[in-house]
């Protein structure tokens, strides 16, 4: 209701109030093997919660999900500006461990973290988020079969759906898509 009334008072006396108010959200996919629910059914619930969301890959054209999904993308995670979003979330799927061998996403992780931003990652994205320190000595979840190597890397695996500690938020795979995307949706202030 609040968004509704800042969006009629923003056309009532011409000011961007709703834009200004808008947080933006990068989620980061595989460009094969993406886990499909991860990605469509967490963006639509930071998209109904007001988040502006922009999907991101390694490379540009159509990525692939595990389930036949398909989304175009326009962007790499590379060529955008992180400091213009609220929240970083990585989505899973078996393409996800592409990002465990990769020490620029790590380092841009970590940094995104450092500045305040939300991080964000389901089923075997989790293990990208510890390789780069962040989770160390937090709770966390992720795909349970690779629940041990968020233990290498320092974390307190819980084997929970989800679990948010702070500013970071993990989930445990597909069936927890929509309370993933609610939990980023409430650090990022929205009700």
């Amino acid at each position: 209701m609040k968004r509704v009334m800042a969006l009629l008072m923003a056309l009532l006396i011409g000011l961007p109030a709703y834009a200004s108010t808008q947080k933006k959200v990068l989620m980061i996919i595989a460009p094969e093997n993406f886990r499909d629910e991860e990605l469509f059914r967490t963006k639509g619930v930071l998209e109904s919660c007001g988040a502006k969301v922009v999907v991101a890959s390694t490379r540009l054209g159509i990525a692939h999900g595990m389930l036949g999904g398909t989304y175009m993308v326009e962007k790499k995670y590379t060529d955008v500006n992180w400091d213009e979003f609220s929240a970083i979330v990585l989505v899973g799927g078996s393409g996800a461990t592409i990002f465990w061998s990769d020490p620029l996403i790590q380092r841009m992780i970590k940094s995104a973290y450092e500045k305040g931003k939300i991080v964000a990652a389901i089923c075997l994205s989790p293990v990208t988020l510890a390789m780069t320190g962040i989770l160390k000595g937090k709770k966390a979840t992720c795909w349970p079969g690779v629940g041990w190597r968020l233990s290498k890397y320092g974390a307190i695996y819980t084997g929970k759906g989800v679990v948010v500690s702070g500013r970071i938020v993990t989930a445990a795979g597909p069936y927890y898509a929509d309370e993933f995307g609610r939990a980023i949706c409430r650090l990022l202030g929205y009700r």
